[in-house]
């Protein structure tokens, strides 16, 4: 089969291998099936190996949906009676996680902090120290609209200190920078399929320490479908989703489960870290500026300032781009120009590289001066 490869540079969904593609072309079978389901169980096994998790002590559980369904699912079901979460809040997705709260009437801490540096250890600290009736401590590893990495291991240790579980969105790092799940002091975390493990979207998950899964039995049940314990406890008892799974999506991630231990984790990452650096060569030779400092970003995301040129118009750089096989993303971050550029799925460098001869085809096209101008 002829599959046109496109070079996604956007932050998910990732471009994926034909092979990924593929698997999903298999015989139809009943969900409920003790073969499917046996199918599931091998995933949820390697889905905890990712991030070096004890099998005996972690475990991974499935849901159908995309990373922000995994956010609303570990914030309504982890959080206990009379007890508030902290979100640290130094982004869009972040504050996206300060909307579910709102959302649900979770009594919750929106501690804001800017969204182009790390957040302030002391703050969090002191507001830990404050409120003793936080339970659940939330941040997320690498803001997918700036590309900042947030310090979760010392953010981690923090809500140990006082008390409180550490719940980690790694939704855009998972399967791509190495996690370890007990060395960076956290007690959840998140993914989904379509991201740092190359598969399709449809299918996210949550991996964390079984007694706390099991604990939030007793915690009150804000959601019917979205609830972490519900479908742990199915999983536990019958090996199968409560609800439909998508079927297909999974034999996608298992296929794509196979690739990742095939490649192997450091030279995954390697890989990543390859095609990141090759779009900071190409965005400083033209000229373009990021919003955040080198040493701060989690080596995945760039987030660049639009140029002030008169010229400049994203969707027409962005069409003439996506009709030649590349796709680029906006920014998001506040009322700021940006747009995004990323190093995730199965991407290299050279694909990088190629992309950049198109992205200054199109600046021409537009009539934008290179080196890209800036007013300040």
């Amino acid at each position: 089969m002829d599959i046109k490869r496109n070079i996604l540079l956007n932050p998910g969904p990732a471009t994926t291998t034909d092979t990924v593609k593929l698997a999903q072309v298999v015989p139809d079978i009943c969900p409920r099936e003790r073969e499917f389901a046996a199918q599931m169980a091998g995933l949820r096994e390697d889905l905890v190996r990712v991030v070096h998790g004890d099998p005996k002590k972690h475990t991974a559980v499935l849901f159908c949906g995309s990373g922000t369904l995994c956010m609303d699912v570990c914030l309504n079901s982890l959080l206990p009676e009379g007890r508030r979460a902290l979100i640290v809040n130094n982004g869009a997705y972040s504050g996206r996680a300060a909307d579910i709260c709102r959302h649900y009437g979770l009594p919750h801490i929106d501690l804001k902090f800017p969204y182009n540096q790390p957040p302030c250890l002391e703050e969090i600290e002191r507001t830990l120290r404050e409120n003793p009736d936080i339970a659940l401590v939330y941040t997320t590893h690498n803001e997918t609209g700036t590309g900042l990495l947030n310090p979760i291991g010392e953010i981690g240790a923090l809500a140990h200190r006082y008390g409180a579980i550490s719940v980690v969105d790694t939704i855009s790092t998972y399967a791509m920078r190495p996690i370890e799940i007990e060395a960076e002091n956290m007690d959840v975390c998140m993914a989904s399929a379509q991201k740092g493990l190359m598969a399709m979207t449809g299918l996210s998950f949550v991996i964390g320490r079984r007694d706390i899964i099991e604990a939030s039995r007793d915690y009150p049940r804000r959601s019917y479908y979205a609830n972490l314990f519900r479908q742990y406890d199915c999983f536990e008892r019958t090996g199968e989703m409560e609800f439909t799974p998508p079927v297909q999506t999974v034999y996608a991630a298992i296929q794509a489960m196979r690739e990742y231990w095939a490649e192997g984790e450091r030279a995954k990452w390697e890989r990543h870290t390859r095609a990141f650096e090759a779009i900071h060569v190409g965005l400083e030779a033209l000229g373009f500026r990021e919003t955040i400092r080198r040493d701060w970003q989690a080596g995945l995301v760039a987030a660049v300032r639009n140029p002030d040129d008169p010229s400049w118009d994203f969707q027409k750089v962005h069409d003439y781009c996506y009709a030649r096989g590349f796709t680029i993303y906006p920014g998001k971050v506040g009322t700021a120009g940006t747009f995004r550029l990323c190093a995730l799925g199965a991407i290299d460098a050279p694909d990088v590289e190629a992309f950049f001869q198109v992205f200054r085809q199109a600046l021409d096209q537009c009539g934008v001066a290179v080196p890209v101008r800036y007013g300040d």
